[in-house]
């Protein structure tokens, strides 16, 4: 069985697969080799072509069944690259980790020891491998990657806010 397949079951209901933006990536962050970028879109394409043949194989719902609710899922990620930056640039490759969050779209908070991240399973998770991936097409010589996930079985969940809101000013 590919793992896109399982990837594909694990979350039923998806609307659509999940897609690669290069180019998004590359514009935030240029000195990224785009070679390398294409590569790691070639590395997703198992995930794509399993999403897609579990499409076609998923039989088709009526026009009457209700939409189902999205899941919500936060992520915090902590990227920990050795060296953690250059003479140059003390935080060089935790920037370029970041500037992939903010090339996302998603909603994020960047805290001292790492950086919070809401959306939608099937955002989050290439996003969290980008992430870490980044610091090393960034060249970090290694990165360990420190990753809190929180979502449920329901639909929605809650958010940053709704779990901190109380305490912030």
């Amino acid at each position: 069985m590919a793992t896109g397949l399982s990837f594909s079951r694990r979350y039923p209901g998806l609307g659509r697969s999940p897609t690669c933006h290069l180019q998004t990536l590359h514009m935030a962050h240029p000195h990224f080799p785009f070679s390398r970028l294409l590569q790691a879109a070639l590395l997703a394409l198992p995930l794509l072509v399993g999403t897609a043949a579990n499409a076609q194989t998923t039989p088709m719902t009526t026009a009457t069944t209700a939409p189902t609710p999205r899941q919500h899922m936060i992520a915090e990620i902590q990227v920990l690259p050795r060296p953690v930056g250059t003479p140059e640039d003390r935080y060089k490759y935790v920037d370029a980790a970041i500037a992939v969050i903010q090339a996302s779209g998603l909603k994020y908070e960047v805290h001292a020891m790492g950086t919070v991240i809401e959306g939608l399973p099937e955002q989050i998770w290439p996003l969290l491998q980008a992430v870490h991936q980044a610091t090393l097409e960034a060249g970090a010589e290694r990165t360990m990657s420190i990753i809190k996930v929180s979502n449920s079985a329901q639909a929605g969940g809650p958010r940053v806010s709704d779990l901190v809101g109380k305490f912030r000013r």
